[in-house]
């Protein structure tokens, strides 16, 4: 069908499940570049939906697809295969002693579903706290303790949900005496909210390392562990979701290892099958076994498929291999460079935060009064992708519009800087009308 037919058809026939669709149709998908009908490569600083970390056809991964799609791809779920044993040992050498067991899942909502549901076994409590700028999933859990957007009109969400105020440096009103950001008073304050709204029932705090739908918001150094003090305190679990931030992206295997404390439950999703359908819940040899000897339910279609597993081996043995943690933490210094040196050019660029090729760009009216610009984001979005750049951008009420930026971790420097030139003309262009 022709470009014109193509558009009637989505229009006619698809269901619209969030913003505007791209206006491009992707024919195809190579390393670190997409391409569209007309043949025009567009760099993907986006890693498809930020999961693409060997980036698009990758030749390993292409060959582990097609031999497994060939000989081993389904099974029952009560069947075992020897790929879903492999990445459990494979995963559990690459964390915390503590982490040594693994439920193989599709996504990453699945995955926190069930952490959710361990935690409320184990505990035999039911409510779980989350950020108020909070991602999750979709699914009515993982909705639930998603704060940042999809809250109306769905009727109650789970009860138990409760909130803490995330910790935004750039935005947050607790401050020391000289301006900077006081996040310990902060997360005092938060439990205390916690604490007034529990019915006494607290299973466990999930949160992200750092929010990426919720703003490239990354925790500061030393609140994870002081958050995982305060949930031993009230006997709550601490479950860390690292779709976005796990098998390297941030220039450490997990971002949690940043602080030195392991969760009670780790969930993996999006960069785990580097695009492909693959999530996992890793836990305790002590959790496991309890939820295990209360009747632990979670027989889904797709759990322990050796696919998903014979991929997810193949990204942690490529990574490992190719050195791909310590790439992204060196360019990641580039990438921070290059967005500092635009921050202290452009009085529309308020804040630029991130941790290795996770990093975030915060656009606003002017620097002194940290309005969002939400037109300006758009725009900036838009004429970056007619010069060949697709960006994602975050615009959530009282922040500005927040560009994610999270290239392939096999990115070249040549094709990093390359996206960089184009985000800064297209500020440099947009800023000078």
């Amino acid at each position: 069908m022709d470009t014109e037919e193509f558009w009637q058809v989505a229009d006619r026939h698809l269901v619209r499940y969030g913003a505007a669709f791209v206006p491009r149709i992707i024919e195809r998908a190579n390393g670190s570049y997409v391409y569209d009908s007309g043949g025009r490569a567009i760099l993907d600083f986006t890693s498809g939906q930020m999961s693409a970390v060997l980036g698009h056809g990758h030749p390993d991964v292409v060959t582990t697809v097609s031999e497994a799609v060939a000989s081993l791809d389904h099974l029952y779920s009560g069947m075992l295969s020897r790929p879903v044993v492999e990445l459990a040992r494979t995963l559990a050498e690459t964390l915390p002693p503590s982490l040594s067991r693994t439920l193989l899942l599709t996504t990453g909502a699945e995955s926190n579903e069930a952490a959710i549901k361990m935690a409320k076994l184990y505990t035999g409590k039911y409510e779980i706290v989350s950020f108020d700028r909070s991602w999750h999933g979709m699914t009515t859990g993982a909705s639930s303790v998603t704060f940042s957007a999809g809250r109306r009109g769905y009727g109650p969400a789970m009860p138990g949900s409760l909130m803490l105020p995330t910790p935004n440096a750039y935005r947050s009103a607790f401050r020391h005496a000289d301006g900077s950001h006081d996040w310990e008073s902060e997360l005092a304050y938060g439990f205390g909210m916690v604490d007034a709204q529990s019915s006494g029932s607290l299973a466990a705090c999930l949160v992200e390392p750092i929010l990426s739908s919720g703003g490239i918001i990354d925790l500061p150094a030393g609140y994870l562990r002081r958050l995982k003090e305060l949930c031993v305190e009230r006997g709550m679990l601490l479950i860390v979701d690292e779709a976005q931030t796990g098998i390297g992206r941030t220039g450490l295997m997990y971002a949690f290892e940043r602080d030195g404390v392991a969760p009670d439950l780790l969930t993996l999703s999006k960069t785990l099958g580097a695009g492909l359908p693959v999530a996992a819940v890793v836990t305790s040899e002590e959790i496991e076994t309890t939820c295990h000897d209360r009747g632990f339910l979670f027989f889904t279609t797709h759990v322990s498929d050796p696919l998903g597993a014979s991929v997810a081996c193949t990204v942690l043995a490529v990574v490992a291999r190719d050195g791909l943690v310590a790439r992204a933490a060196a360019l990641g210094g580039q990438l921070r460079e290059r967005l500092t040196d635009m921050k202290e050019r452009y009085e529309q660029v308020g804040d630029v935060r991130g941790r290795g090729l996770l990093q975030g760009l915060e656009l606003v009216s002017d620097k002194t009064t940290k309005m969002p610009a939400d037109a300006l984001g758009a725009e900036v979005t838009a004429t970056c992708l007619d010069r060949g750049l697709h960006m994602n951008i975050v615009q959530l009420p009282g922040m500005g519009g927040i560009f994610r930026i999270a290239p392939p971790l096999t990115i070249t420097e040549t094709e990093l800087h390359t996206g960089l030139d184009i985000l800064d003309e297209t500020l440099k262009s947009v800023l000078g009308r």
